[in-house]
């Protein structure tokens, strides 16, 4: 028996019938205190706003333009309500499917996200050992800040790389191969980016990649002092795929919009994706579609996965809604590739409706930078089991004991 179980009976014994009721444990730990208090993605979300310094969570939470798309991504899914059925046997929920011909505890995947360390200096480690353990597959960004093999060793579980198709094609097939020889199982070829959408939060800040260490970002670190100490006492940050390179690696403080000028190449067409094909043998995924006939044209090109993306509202302000895409894009597509819906996830319900309307998984990127910012890897850890506490409880309530049987039909009709 430890000390505090000894004091609890003592307790309770001097207590005589008020010892009935329960001590709770104290939590000596400030970050599972912080965490316990946390119940749902907008808890985390407000997490991270009191622990970032104010630029950088506009990096991770802001949108081009007015944020039109970005908001309707998410009121998309507030939209749709479900048709629920009752006195079904759901006393086994399974929330687990497959994803590209693997099994998924859930059908999510972790999207990639560029320089993820300054939310916390564990950035993309953490994340992925995240996945892992949540059996989900973790895209890492070409613009990350640990390398494909860094994440490789730390990870025993699916992984994707992201890939920018930059105007230099030798570099590009030298990171695709180390992402084969690191034995990564898909690229995701991001396909929204010719140039960088206008992210206004981003501009009115100045932000740059690494941020400036100058007079604001040191009185924004006198109000955020764990952030400031981490990010002053943690090795530097840069583009760890492509550093010393010559590219640009991140070392120097650079704009977003400078850098993307430098590096994407506003020229490509669907050459691209035989060009990739050429390289890879593994699976190709397309990260950004947005219309059905870019859809179909995927499925021409025979591309295994799409992703529908307007990359989180983050480029073209007044791209459509994502879930909004999805029954005329599953319907064109006919079932040659696999559809994943990015954007607006906040719901283990969510997630739910997704896959309802045809979705093999959803990708989400935001909602787990806010649980890292919040609590490290356990606030990855903490976000992955609410959304699965929450698609099973949703499941349960709506009559469905399957990922596999959810269909259009538990859905309310939106006339």
């Amino acid at each position: 028996m430890s000390k505090y179980d000894g004091f609890v009976a003592r307790l309770r014994k001097a207590l005589g019938p008020l010892g009935v009721f329960q001590l709770a444990r104290p939590e000596f730990s400030p970050q599972r205190r912080r965490l316990s208090r946390a119940v749902s993605v907008a808890d985390l979300r407000r997490l991270a706003r009191r622990r970032l310094p104010r630029g950088v969570f506009d990096y991770i939470d802001g949108g081009a333009g007015d944020e039109l798309t970005m908001r309707a991504n998410q009121a998309a899914y507030g939209a749709r309500t479900f048709a629920p059925r009752v006195l079904r046997d759901v006393g086994q929920v399974d929330t687990s499917s497959t994803l590209l011909g693997e099994p998924v505890a859930t059908p999510i995947v972790l999207a990639p996200t560029g320089f993820t360390r300054i939310v916390h200096p564990d950035g993309e480690l953490a994340v992925a050992r995240a996945a892992a353990r949540a059996q989900i597959p973790y895209s890492l960004s070409t613009l990350s800040t640990r390398s494909i093999e860094e994440v490789a060793s730390v990870s025993d579980g699916r992984l994707w790389f992201q890939v920018y198709p930059w105007r230099d094609r030798r570099l590009v097939s030298e990171l695709v191969a180390r992402a084969r020889d690191a034995g990564y199982e898909a690229l995701c070829l991001t396909v929204d980016t010719p140039v960088l959408g206008r992210r206004e939060r981003d501009i009115r800040r100045g932000f740059t990649l690494p941020p400036k260490v100058g007079l604001v970002t040191l009185l924004d670190g006198m109000v955020h002092p764990s952030w400031a100490w981490r990010f002053l006492t943690s090795e530097p940050i840069v583009f760890a795929n492509v550093a010393g390179r010559g590219v640009g690696d991140g070392s120097d403080a650079v704009s977003l919009a400078e850098y993307v000028g430098r590096q994407f190449d506003p020229t490509l067409t669907w050459d691209i994706v035989g060009w990739l094909r050429d390289h890879w043998e593994g699976r190709i995924v397309l990260k950004g579609i947005q219309t059905v006939e870019d859809a179909v044209l995927a499925a021409e090109h025979e591309a295994d996965a799409i992703v529908i993306s307007n990359h989180g509202g983050r480029q073209l302000d007044s791209a459509p809604a994502t879930l909004d895409l999805f029954p005329a894009v599953v319907d064109a597509v006919e079932g040659r590739l696999e559809v994943i819906c990015d954007g607006g996830v906040r719901r283990g319900s969510d997630v739910v409706k997704a896959v309802a309307l045809g979705a093999r998984a959803v990708m989400l990127g935001r909602p787990y930078l806010y649980g890292l910012a919040a609590g490290g890897e356990t606030g990855v850890d903490e976000l992955l089991a609410t959304l699965q506490v929450e698609m099973a409880q949703t499941m349960a309530l709506i009559g469905c004991a399957r990922v596999g049987d959810l269909s259009p039909a538990y859905l309310a009709s939106t006339g």
